[in-house]
């Protein structure tokens, strides 16, 4: 059998590489992890990660831009929540594979 035949090709493997990526910083984590929690404003992100809401901002933004976050509007105020369930379980699992 030849293993090569059955690899993605190569563009595939460089978006999973990037969204990947995602979950190498810290920021972004503590992000996801609040919003396995409920959903969430800015400001009660930045409160409960003890960071500014500018780089809360930041980091929304891009999780936004990877599909990992999806937002609502509610008056002014601007509600952030997980994209979907694979994003839970992607957390869960990788939380499960650190405590083995």
């Amino acid at each position: 059998m030849d293993v090569r035949e059955n690899l993605p090709p190569a563009e595939i493997l460089e978006n999973l590489a990037d969204f990947f990526k995602v979950f190498g910083d810290t920021t972004r984590i503590g992000i996801l992890c609040a919003l396995l929690q409920s959903e969430m404003c800015v400001q009660n992100l930045a409160d409960t990660l003890g960071m500014s809401q500018s780089a809360i901002s930041h980091q929304l933004r891009f999780l936004k831009q990877m599909k990992l976050v999806k937002s609502r509007r509610e008056g002014k105020t601007v509600y952030y929540s997980l994209a979907d369930g694979h994003i839970q379980t992607i957390i869960h699992q990788g939380m499960e594979h650190i405590s083995e």
